[in-house]
């Protein structure tokens, strides 16, 4: 294989790589419960947070929440994970910088 081809290859590569990976900033991820809706992009950016203030009583409800609202980011941010793995992972970490 020669030196072109190789070259060629790898941007190739490098289109595909950067084709994914705006597909995955661009994708909107969301965790939604009764008590708060979090959505986020896959830049890790938050699009958007409600809260139903309706069902805030006390200052305990206000802790609850606090609480589950880490963990709703928390799971969006795995769900962000786990798309990065689905589309990048065949590439594997291999290339961190190379492009």
């Amino acid at each position: 294989m020669n030196m072109q081809n190789i070259m060629a290859q790898a941007q190739k590569m490098k289109k595909e790589i950067e084709k994914k990976q705006t597909e995955i900033d661009n994708k909107v991820f969301l965790e939604e419960t009764e008590f708060f809706l979090i959505k986020m992009n896959g830049k890790r950016e938050i699009l958007e947070l409600k809260i139903n203030s309706n069902l805030i009583k006390d200052s305990e409800d206000v802790e609850a929440l606090e609480e589950m609202i880490k963990i709703g980011l928390k799971n969006i941010l795995n769900q962000i994970e786990a798309e990065i793995e689905s589309k990048m992972g065949m590439y594997g970490s291999n290339f961190n910088g190379l492009f």
